[in-house]
Protein backbone atom coordinates (compact mmCIF):
# COMPACT_ATOMS: atom_id res chain seq x y z
CA UNK A 1 0.00 0.00 0.00
CA UNK A 2 1.15 3.34 -1.10
CA UNK A 3 1.50 6.45 1.79
CA UNK A 4 -0.94 9.45 0.66
CA UNK A 5 2.17 11.47 0.71
CA UNK A 6 4.37 9.05 -1.98
CA UNK A 7 5.50 9.74 -5.23
CA UNK A 8 2.64 8.02 -6.90
CA UNK A 9 -0.15 9.72 -5.12
CA UNK A 10 1.26 13.28 -5.76
CA UNK A 11 1.57 12.80 -9.17
CA UNK A 12 -2.23 11.72 -9.45
CA UNK A 13 -2.79 14.95 -7.56
CA UNK A 14 -0.96 18.42 -7.56
CA UNK A 15 0.70 19.85 -4.41
CA UNK A 16 -2.38 21.33 -3.38
CA UNK A 17 -3.25 18.28 -2.09
CA UNK A 18 -0.37 16.91 -0.67
CA UNK A 19 0.75 20.31 1.13
CA UNK A 20 0.71 20.25 4.88
CA UNK A 21 -2.19 19.30 6.92
CA UNK A 22 -4.73 19.83 3.69
CA UNK A 23 -7.29 18.71 5.67
CA UNK A 24 -7.12 21.07 8.43
CA UNK A 25 -7.25 23.52 6.30
CA UNK A 26 -10.70 22.13 4.05
CA UNK A 27 -12.36 21.94 7.71
CA UNK A 28 -11.38 25.67 8.96
CA UNK A 29 -13.00 26.47 5.45
CA UNK A 30 -16.15 24.26 6.51
CA UNK A 31 -16.17 26.14 9.66
CA UNK A 32 -15.76 29.36 8.62
CA UNK A 33 -18.52 28.40 5.49
CA UNK A 34 -20.84 27.64 8.17
CA UNK A 35 -20.23 30.87 10.44
CA UNK A 36 -20.78 32.94 7.31
CA UNK A 37 -23.89 31.78 6.17
CA UNK A 38 -25.65 31.78 9.59
CA UNK A 39 -24.93 35.40 9.39
CA UNK A 40 -25.65 35.80 5.85
CA UNK A 41 -29.11 34.01 6.73
CA UNK A 42 -29.67 36.30 9.84
CA UNK A 43 -29.05 39.46 7.62
CA UNK A 44 -32.06 38.03 4.82
CA UNK A 45 -33.93 37.87 7.26
CA UNK A 46 -33.40 41.64 8.72
CA UNK A 47 -33.61 42.97 5.64
CA UNK A 48 -37.02 41.90 4.78
CA UNK A 49 -38.06 42.82 8.08
CA UNK A 50 -36.92 46.16 6.82
CA UNK A 51 -38.33 45.94 4.06
CA UNK A 52 -42.27 44.49 5.14
CA UNK A 53 -42.46 46.66 8.20
CA UNK A 54 -39.89 49.78 7.88
CA UNK A 55 -39.64 50.70 3.74
CA UNK A 56 -42.39 52.31 2.05
CA UNK A 57 -44.73 50.88 -0.17
CA UNK A 58 -44.19 51.69 -3.86
CA UNK A 59 -46.86 53.84 -5.26
CA UNK A 60 -47.39 52.54 -8.67
CA UNK A 61 -46.45 48.69 -8.06
CA UNK A 62 -47.99 48.29 -4.71
CA UNK A 63 -46.74 45.45 -2.05
CA UNK A 64 -45.99 43.11 -5.10
CA UNK A 65 -42.76 45.61 -5.45
CA UNK A 66 -41.28 44.26 -2.44
CA UNK A 67 -40.01 41.01 -4.18
CA UNK A 68 -37.76 43.25 -5.73
CA UNK A 69 -35.73 43.01 -2.48
CA UNK A 70 -35.15 39.18 -2.90
CA UNK A 71 -34.93 38.85 -6.74
CA UNK A 72 -32.53 41.61 -7.47
CA UNK A 73 -30.08 40.66 -4.55
CA UNK A 74 -30.45 36.64 -5.91
CA UNK A 75 -29.60 38.16 -9.29
CA UNK A 76 -26.49 40.11 -8.54
CA UNK A 77 -25.36 37.10 -6.30
CA UNK A 78 -25.71 34.35 -8.98
CA UNK A 79 -23.76 36.50 -11.77
CA UNK A 80 -21.29 36.89 -9.14
CA UNK A 81 -21.06 33.24 -8.84
CA UNK A 82 -21.04 32.51 -12.27
CA UNK A 83 -18.67 35.21 -12.80
CA UNK A 84 -16.22 34.23 -10.28
CA UNK A 85 -16.72 30.36 -12.06
CA UNK A 86 -15.51 31.90 -14.71
CA UNK A 87 -12.31 33.75 -13.55
CA UNK A 88 -11.44 30.50 -11.32
CA UNK A 89 -11.86 28.34 -14.49
CA UNK A 90 -9.36 30.29 -16.66
CA UNK A 91 -7.30 30.44 -13.55
CA UNK A 92 -7.14 26.44 -13.40
CA UNK A 93 -6.14 26.17 -17.28
CA UNK A 94 -3.33 28.28 -16.37
CA UNK A 95 -2.35 27.22 -12.90
CA UNK A 96 -3.29 23.94 -13.20
CA UNK A 97 -4.52 24.21 -9.04
CA UNK A 98 -6.90 21.49 -8.27
CA UNK A 99 -8.05 24.12 -5.50
CA UNK A 100 -9.31 26.55 -8.46
CA UNK A 101 -11.83 23.53 -9.79
CA UNK A 102 -12.90 22.99 -6.67
CA UNK A 103 -14.13 26.68 -5.81
CA UNK A 104 -15.25 26.56 -9.20
CA UNK A 105 -17.66 24.05 -8.30
CA UNK A 106 -18.85 25.14 -5.36
CA UNK A 107 -19.70 28.76 -6.73
CA UNK A 108 -21.67 26.78 -10.08
CA UNK A 109 -23.78 24.87 -7.23
CA UNK A 110 -24.58 27.77 -5.55
CA UNK A 111 -25.43 30.17 -8.55
CA UNK A 112 -27.79 27.66 -10.11
CA UNK A 113 -29.89 27.69 -6.53
CA UNK A 114 -29.55 31.62 -6.90
CA UNK A 115 -30.51 31.74 -10.37
CA UNK A 116 -33.61 29.34 -9.96
CA UNK A 117 -34.90 31.77 -7.06
CA UNK A 118 -34.48 34.54 -9.39
CA UNK A 119 -36.42 32.86 -12.12
CA UNK A 120 -38.90 31.94 -9.61
CA UNK A 121 -39.44 35.54 -8.30
CA UNK A 122 -39.17 36.91 -11.21
CA UNK A 123 -42.88 35.66 -12.21
CA UNK A 124 -44.37 36.07 -9.36
CA UNK A 125 -43.52 39.90 -9.38
CA UNK A 126 -44.13 40.36 -12.91
CA UNK A 127 -47.29 39.05 -12.74
CA UNK A 128 -49.20 41.86 -11.21
CA UNK A 129 -47.29 44.18 -13.03
CA UNK A 130 -46.96 43.13 -16.44
CA UNK A 131 -50.29 40.87 -16.52
CA UNK A 132 -47.90 37.98 -17.54
CA UNK A 133 -45.52 35.34 -15.91
CA UNK A 134 -43.45 35.37 -18.45
CA UNK A 135 -42.67 36.90 -21.83
CA UNK A 136 -39.55 35.38 -23.89
CA UNK A 137 -37.83 38.53 -24.24
CA UNK A 138 -33.59 38.93 -24.24
CA UNK A 139 -33.01 39.05 -20.58
CA UNK A 140 -35.64 36.45 -18.96
CA UNK A 141 -34.87 33.79 -21.81
CA UNK A 142 -30.92 34.33 -21.55
CA UNK A 143 -30.94 33.87 -17.66
CA UNK A 144 -33.14 31.08 -18.56
CA UNK A 145 -30.57 29.53 -21.13
CA UNK A 146 -27.77 30.33 -18.51
CA UNK A 147 -29.55 28.30 -15.98
CA UNK A 148 -29.27 25.34 -18.39
CA UNK A 149 -26.19 25.64 -19.24
CA UNK A 150 -24.94 25.67 -15.81
CA UNK A 151 -27.32 22.69 -15.13
CA UNK A 152 -25.13 21.32 -17.52
CA UNK A 153 -21.91 22.11 -16.28
CA UNK A 154 -22.88 20.28 -12.91
CA UNK A 155 -23.94 17.23 -14.62
CA UNK A 156 -21.14 17.36 -17.20
CA UNK A 157 -18.39 17.07 -14.18
CA UNK A 158 -20.89 14.12 -12.54
CA UNK A 159 -20.62 12.05 -15.64
CA UNK A 160 -16.64 12.27 -16.20
CA UNK A 161 -14.39 10.27 -13.48
CA UNK A 162 -10.92 11.79 -14.16
CA UNK A 163 -10.26 14.44 -11.99
CA UNK A 164 -7.87 15.61 -14.35
CA UNK A 165 -10.42 15.31 -18.01
CA UNK A 166 -13.42 16.59 -15.83
CA UNK A 167 -12.14 19.68 -14.08
CA UNK A 168 -10.21 20.82 -17.90
CA UNK A 169 -13.82 20.43 -19.71
CA UNK A 170 -15.81 21.62 -16.92
CA UNK A 171 -13.33 25.06 -17.21
CA UNK A 172 -14.06 25.26 -20.43
CA UNK A 173 -17.79 25.15 -20.29
CA UNK A 174 -17.49 27.62 -17.57
CA UNK A 175 -15.56 30.57 -19.35
CA UNK A 176 -18.50 29.51 -21.74
CA UNK A 177 -21.33 30.55 -18.80
CA UNK A 178 -19.19 33.30 -17.58
CA UNK A 179 -19.33 35.21 -21.29
CA UNK A 180 -23.11 35.04 -20.80
CA UNK A 181 -23.07 37.22 -17.89
CA UNK A 182 -22.14 40.69 -19.36
CA UNK A 183 -24.85 39.87 -22.49
CA UNK A 184 -27.63 39.18 -20.15
CA UNK A 185 -26.69 42.74 -18.27
CA UNK A 186 -26.56 44.93 -20.69
CA UNK A 187 -29.44 43.09 -22.61
CA UNK A 188 -32.28 45.62 -21.50
CA UNK A 189 -29.65 48.30 -23.40
CA UNK A 190 -29.38 46.52 -26.35
CA UNK A 191 -32.81 45.43 -26.97
CA UNK A 192 -36.19 47.22 -26.82
CA UNK A 193 -37.76 44.58 -23.75
CA UNK A 194 -40.48 45.00 -20.80
CA UNK A 195 -37.84 44.01 -18.47
CA UNK A 196 -36.80 47.15 -16.74
CA UNK A 197 -33.25 49.13 -16.90
CA UNK A 198 -31.14 49.01 -13.73
CA UNK A 199 -32.63 51.30 -11.21
CA UNK A 200 -29.41 51.89 -8.98
CA UNK A 201 -26.49 51.02 -11.70
CA UNK A 202 -28.03 54.07 -13.71
CA UNK A 203 -25.43 56.12 -15.33
CA UNK A 204 -28.13 59.29 -14.35
CA UNK A 205 -28.16 57.62 -10.92
CA UNK A 206 -30.94 55.62 -8.53
CA UNK A 207 -34.37 56.03 -9.91
CA UNK A 208 -36.12 54.77 -6.52
CA UNK A 209 -36.26 57.07 -3.15
CA UNK A 210 -33.01 56.85 -1.05
CA UNK A 211 -34.91 54.49 1.87
CA UNK A 212 -35.88 52.03 -1.32
CA UNK A 213 -32.24 52.31 -2.23
CA UNK A 214 -30.64 51.29 1.45
CA UNK A 215 -33.05 48.29 1.74
CA UNK A 216 -32.26 47.05 -1.76
CA UNK A 217 -28.09 47.71 -0.44
CA UNK A 218 -28.50 46.38 2.70
CA UNK A 219 -30.27 42.83 1.00
CA UNK A 220 -28.00 43.03 -1.35
CA UNK A 221 -24.82 43.17 1.23
CA UNK A 222 -26.72 40.41 3.20
CA UNK A 223 -26.98 38.06 0.04
CA UNK A 224 -23.65 38.90 -0.79
CA UNK A 225 -22.51 37.01 2.45
CA UNK A 226 -24.81 34.39 2.15
CA UNK A 227 -23.40 33.52 -1.21
CA UNK A 228 -19.83 33.74 0.45
CA UNK A 229 -21.11 31.40 3.54
CA UNK A 230 -22.50 28.89 0.73
CA UNK A 231 -19.57 28.57 -1.79
CA UNK A 232 -17.11 28.72 1.15
CA UNK A 233 -19.10 25.78 3.18
CA UNK A 234 -19.26 23.89 -0.27
CA UNK A 235 -15.77 24.39 -0.85
CA UNK A 236 -14.36 22.98 2.36
CA UNK A 237 -17.04 19.77 1.55
CA UNK A 238 -15.20 19.42 -1.78
CA UNK A 239 -11.48 19.63 -0.75
CA UNK A 240 -12.81 16.92 1.75
CA UNK A 241 -14.23 14.98 -0.76
CA UNK A 242 -10.78 15.26 -2.87
CA UNK A 243 -8.31 13.80 -0.09
CA UNK A 244 -11.00 11.50 0.24
CA UNK A 245 -10.71 10.24 -3.52
CA UNK A 246 -6.66 10.87 -3.50
CA UNK A 247 -6.27 8.24 0.07
CA UNK A 248 -8.68 6.15 -2.39
CA UNK A 249 -5.94 6.52 -5.78
CA UNK A 250 -3.32 5.94 -3.18
CA UNK A 251 -4.24 2.46 -2.09
CA UNK A 252 -5.28 1.02 -5.40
Amino acid sequence: MTSPLSPSASSSFPPSLTSSDPRAAARRALRTGRVLTSIGLLGVFAAYVRAIAFTAVEGTQGPAQKIMYVHVPSAWCAFLAFGIVGICSGLYLWLGDRRLDTFSEASAEVGVVLTALVLMTGPIWGKPIWGTWWQWEPRLTSTLFLFFLFVGYLTLRRAMFDPAERARYSAVVGILGAMLVPFIHLSVYMFRTIHPRPVVLNPEGPTMPGSFVATLLFSLAAFTLLYLGLVTTRYGLGRLRELREARHVSAA
